[in-house]
């Protein structure tokens, strides 16, 4: 028989750790039984050291996997376990760069201005590592993202503790968005009628062009759209939120996504920073020019640089930076403890992450005295603002959500072959001056244009016909299987969603829709109807672009399950494969923060034991391995009983951490290897491991709580030492060995 393989990503953070724990206990159940597993390494620091081969010597050189991976994905045997990895913002970047110099990687500066052609190509090679680098690579599929049915039933049975009651007495806390000159206003889209080449172009008042972007090859039948952010506006809106926070003593707060969106949201992030601190940045701009602060970066890029000045001047410009507090609104913390703000790095609060906790936590946010508050939440533009800020009018009126009875909103999601990648990619760009920016096709017609000022963001957009009919197809699909009301979240208000739902009354017809709830509703509605049905106990799915299926599979699963680590996520791709994606790391980094300082790690791999589950399945039903079908099938039985005995990792010390959930995991795993009567050599093997399992789980668990309580030295952050790490991640000698001898 030729082995299956199943490609597992090595990424960063908590996952990788995790995976040290994990992946030796998966490579020793499927010995012998057709299913092999092999590790690419997509990490952040891998992604840079694979870019950079010509400044490393040949031990410190490592495959290209991400590009391997991108080419796996189109083929049919594709079957890969994603894990989340960083999105890198450019502190991130900067930060990793530097512990592998000091590691001994000769790895160039990230060059944040670039002054010449050489930096400005190094800047370039630097892209494909920032942002969300991997996943338009591998999602050569579209999503379907749902609750496994046993994870669902346990936190409806055993609810999280974290939801906070919204007050009676009425709640200070919204969502602000601009009224114009936003993304939402300005978008236009079209849909191409023939295949054509084209460019990006700056036009300026006197018609003199600049090519942006050439040789840009679009397909008949794809949809592309611009839009653009217009600063000046963007400015006017952060203004009156400042003043309203000010005058009803509530939290500022902005939510973005500067990892995803690489390019526009951290300049949009920077524009808040500079209106909020106006009055030192302004005082200070030129010297603050001088030295290369950069407010897109945030305010800790700021404080930085301070240090490249004489004593008495940084003095000088931290005073007048603390002085802008006591005329300002306060600010939302990210750690108090630490003075760290809502505005201090770009990638501190992530919009899909950090909403849900609003809703989670009445409306509040963490203010300098570590105590919640009443906040505004701020989301500039309307694209997604409107259902952020349904969800919380909604919280307003009814109160919070009870996990114990609240009904699900799975995510059938367009992504496929790079479908809306907003502003993570190389046609997003700020304006030089006052002019036009222009889509131009191979014959010279305008396809599409954008009148902009200086500074104003430009980005545009695509998502091609394939894709789109799967997306459909497979929307179809899940309503048919479940019998779920299902709905588009298109506006057709807004530009490239109008294009969007033509396709969508053009395609649904090649599917037999008979007796299926399937509707198109703009997103404020969308939320609205699923609210409604939330809140009856009752289950919806949300058919979205590519954004919305970030935001929502973080939402409501972080109310649901207490966080979306614990989503079941399936990608078909296109060509016949799977990708099987784990969950989220948002709050990943502190999980590590915490395994480095108390040697408890939190995080929960339940994801992880979710995703092999189709895994195992999808290998079974390509090649009629039985074994494959009986792995997932023991897994599914040992994922419920892992959930029935509560053996999820406690977010205190000495408690159980992540490594004593994979024990148990691994324990209920063989038991069910033990029991299943489908093949004599596996439950042979399996009798013997259950029973050391079993007969040693005192003396394990023990070996597992006694690594707890004290400071671990892994060596690195984003590379930590790969023997150290491990011995971390398997301090039980006696769980070791019983794996290791399968």
């Amino acid at each position: 028989m030729t082995p299956s393989t199943i490609t597992w990503t090595q990424t960063d953070e908590a996952p990788a750790l995790a995976t040290r724990a994990f992946l030796p206990i998966l490579q020793a159940y499927v010995k012998n039984t057709g299913v092999e597993f092999e590790i690419a390494d997509i990490s952040l620091t891998g992604r840079i050291i694979a870019n950079f081969p010509d400044h490393l010597t040949d031990e410190q050189k490592i495959p290209d996997y991400l590009t391997e991976l991108g080419k796996l994905a189109q083929k049919p045997e594709a079957n890969i376990i994603k894990l989340p990895n960083i999105s890198a913002s450019i502190p991130q970047l900067q930060a990793a760069i530097k512990e592998l110099k000091e590691k001994g990687y000769d790895i160039p500066e990230y060059p944040e201005e670039p002054q010449n052609e050489d930096e400005k190509a190094l800047q370039a090679r630097f892209a494909v590592v920032l942002g969300s680098a991997v996943n338009p690579v591998l999602r050569e599929g579209n999503s379907d993202r749902r609750p496994a049915a046993s994870v669902k039933k346990f936190a409806q049975m055993h609810p999280h503790k974290m939801m906070r009651p919204w007050p009676e007495s009425g709640s200070k806390a919204r969502v602000a968005h601009m009224k114009e000159k936003d993304f939402y206003e300005s978008e236009k889209s079209t849909t191409l009628e023939r295949a054509a080449d084209v460019k990006i172009e700056f036009v300026d008042k006197k018609g003199q062009i600049t090519v942006l972007k050439e040789n840009l090859s679009l397909l008949k039948g794809e949809v592309i759209d611009t839009a653009v952010m217009h600063v000046a506006a963007l400015r006017r809106f952060y203004e009156e939120q400042i003043e309203e926070a000010k005058k009803n003593g509530v939290l500022l707060s902005l939510h973005l996504k500067a990892t995803m969106m690489k390019i526009s949201d951290p300049i949009m992030f920077g524009h808040c920073v500079s209106v909020y601190y106006k009055g030192a940045l302004e005082k200070h701009a030129d010297t603050l020019k001088k030295i290369g602060a950069n407010v897109n970066h945030g305010l800790a890029d700021v404080l930085e640089k301070l240090d490249r000045l004489p004593t008495d001047k940084k003095a000088e410009i931290e005073a007048d930076i603390q002085t802008v507090y006591q005329t300002r609104p306060a600010l939302a913390m990210v750690d108090s403890r630490k003075g760290i703000t809502n505005l201090h790095v770009p990638n501190n609060i992530i919009v899909d992450a950090s909403m849900p906790n609003v809703v989670r936590d009445g409306g509040k946010m963490w203010n300098k005295d570590d105590e919640l508050q009443d906040c505004i939440a701020m989301v500039p533009d309307r694209c997604y603002a409107t259902m952020y800020k349904e969800i919380l009018e909604d919280a307003k009126k009814n109160g919070q959500f009870d996990p114990a009875t609240m009904g699900s909103l799975s995510n059938v999601g367009l992504m496929a072959q790079k479908a809306e990648e907003y502003g993570s990619h190389d046609k997003t760009f700020e304006a030089p001056e006052a002019g036009k920016i222009r889509v131009v096709d191979d014959s010279g017609n305008v396809l599409l244009e954008q009148i902009v000022e200086p500074g104003d963001i430009f980005r545009m957009c695509q998502a091609k016909d394939i894709p789109i009919r799967d997306w459909i197809k497979l929307a179809v699909k899940r309503a048919r299987a479940t019998g779920t009301p299902t709905v588009f979240w298109l506006d057709e208000n807004r530009g490239h969603d109008a294009e969007i739902i033509k396709k969508v009354k053009k395609y649904l017809p090649d599917h037999d829709t008979t007796g299926l709830d399937i509707r198109i509703m703009k997103p404020q509605d969308a939320m609205k109807f699923s609210l409604e049905r939330i809140r009856k106990g009752k289950d919806t799915i949300s058919v979205t672009g590519n954004v919305l299926r970030d935001y929502l599979t973080d939402l409501f699963p972080i109310l649901e399950l207490g966080t979306s680590a614990r989503m079941l996520s399936i990608v078909p791709l296109l060509n016949g494969g799977g990708l099987f994606e784990t969950g989220a790391g948002g709050s990943a980094p502190k999980h590590v923060q915490q395994f480095l300082k108390e040697g408890h790690l939190r995080w929960d791999s339940l994801g992880e034991y979710c995703a092999l589950v189709p895994s195992f399945e999808l290998i079974a039903e390509r090649t009629g391995n039985q074994k494959a079908a009986i792995l997932a099938e023991t897994l599914d039985q040992a994922i419920a009983k892992y959930l029935e005995n509560g053996r999820l990792p406690s977010r205190k010390v000495n408690e159980i951490d992540n490594r004593g959930s994979t024990f148990y995991l691994a324990l209920y795993w063989a038991e069910a290897l033990a029991a299943q009567q489908k093949e004599s050599s596996i439950r042979t093997c399996f009798v013997q491991v259950a029973k050391a399992l079993e007969e040693n789980e005192d003396k394990i668990t023990e070996e597992l709580l006694s690594a707890q309580g004290s400071p671990v030295d892994i060596g690195g952050y984003y590379l930590p030492d790969s023997m150290k790490a491990t011995q971390a991640m398997r301090p039980s000698v006696t769980f070791n060995t019983i794996i290791d001898a399968i």
